[in-house]
């Protein structure tokens, strides 16, 4: 008598798969059975970052490169999130009255790009700046503190506004050091006060 194929019929495959390991009969193929080792301890990766040399252990902070693409990052994502609200804003503000829902909608997609790709690259390009002049403080001094911190954030002022007159470039650089200052300070008081 010749094969005769039948129709698959799934769901008599998902029953003999699910009496397989227990009739004793078929058995699934497990790749680990002739290792002699429990399960548990197969895969107990370590959970801290790995090092190769001490010395990289012993510092407990971002490498250059991490650093400004963090601070870019973070910069152009908050800038970007906060510049597409104000866009939105502006975009619902500047309906008019006769406007179809599809050219109010047009509006506010076209302001809140616009605005939000403006302030994203001006805050993301002060981030650069400042994880550049921070990561450049560290190299210097050997050493990581607040003084590092405020340095960077009172030259990214003033190199950010160099182009207005030194005027505008101090003015720039104090309100950059006072909000870096206010920040680092807001953050020790955070991880002091707030048990996380």
């Amino acid at each position: 008598m010749a094969y005769q194929p039948r129709a698959p019929n799934f769901d008599d495959d998902q029953n003999n798969n699910k009496n397989a390991t227990t009739d004793g009969g078929d058995k699934f193929y497990s790749p680990y059975q002739d290792l002699k080792v429990p399960m548990q301890t197969l895969y107990r990766l370590p959970t801290s970052p790995e090092f190769l040399f001490q010395e990289e252990a012993m510092v407990q902070r971002r490498s250059w490169g991490e650093n400004l693409t963090y601070y870019t990052g973070v910069g152009y994502l908050g800038g970007a999130t906060a510049g597409g609200a104000k866009g939105f804003v502006e975009g619902i503000k500047a309906a008019e009255h006769g406007d179809t829902l599809k050219l109010k909608i047009n509006r506010i997609l076209n302001a809140t790009g616009h605005t939000g790709r403006k302030i994203g690259n001006r805050t993301g390009i002060l981030g650069l700046m400042y994880g550049g002049m921070e990561s450049a403080m560290v190299a210097v001094r050997n050493t990581d503190d607040v003084i590092n911190s405020v340095v960077a954030g009172l030259g990214t002022g003033a190199l950010y506004k160099a182009a207005a007159g030194p005027r505008s470039a101090a003015v720039a650089g104090a309100i950059g050091g006072m909000i870096v200052g206010l920040a680092v300070t807001g953050k020790q008081a955070l991880k002091r006060y707030v048990p996380i």
